[in-house]
């Protein structure tokens, strides 16, 4: 993804994510800055020995972001993000995509399990966070997060977007709609990831 202007210092920032869906969104909230926004999954790259085990969001964005900056020389960007639920205290977390149905589960699978659990449910009190790393590109280790509190819905309420499923059953606070039934302006003024990218995008545009 090539965006428009110029770039100051960096040239191109490796988004060091496989998600699609995650991916996507960074894109939408940086392009505009001149950089060459690089997607993970379309890059060569052996990894087989990296380990996500860190035990907050902060350490699994840093971990991610200095493996990969180290490993194709260039500046990087890790994310970390999950799901606190009320009702599931302890459970998802930093551990979200590996919980119940597992990270190797497709998302609809991951979804129906994840549904199953909180049916019936009546504390349906849910937040998102969103902790962004940047190493290299004049910053040894710059973190970004962000937060938003909102219910799970009892059905599915939008369309399940690759990668990030969750986002067709969570109703952010203030909201009517769930994060995927949003345009990509409005869930960006609202998400964790969108608060989270608006952090760091501020912070290139004055380097």
């Amino acid at each position: 993804v090539q965006a428009n202007g110029e770039s100051k210092n960096m040239k191109k920032l490796l988004i060091a994510t496989k998600n699609p869906g995650k991916f996507a969104e960074i894109v939408e909230v940086l392009d505009g800055l001149g950089l060459e926004l690089l997607f993970l999954g379309d890059l060569e790259v052996e990894d087989s020995d990296f380990v996500e085990d860190g035990e907050t969001f902060e350490e699994n964005a840093y971990k991610k972001a200095a493996f990969y900056a180290e490993a194709l020389g260039m500046p990087a960007l890790g994310e970390d993000s999950g799901l606190l639920v009320d009702a599931l205290p302890g459970e998802l977390g930093v551990y979200t995509r590996r919980w119940g149905a597992g990270e190797k589960a497709g998302d609809k699978e991951w979804m129906d399990y994840f549904m199953q659990r909180m049916e019936g449910e009546e504390k349906r009190g849910a937040q998102f966070v969103c902790n962004a790393c940047l190493v290299g590109g004049g910053s040894d280790r710059r973190h970004f997060e962000g937060a938003t509190r909102g219910v799970i819905t009892e059905r599915v309420e939008g369309p399940l977007i690759k990668g990030i499923p969750l986002s067709a059953v969570f109703v952010a606070e203030g909201q009517e709609k769930v994060y995927s039934a949003l345009s990509a302006e409005e869930k960006n003024q609202v998400s964790h990831r969108g608060k989270s990218m608006m952090k760091l995008r501020d912070f290139l545009a004055d380097q």
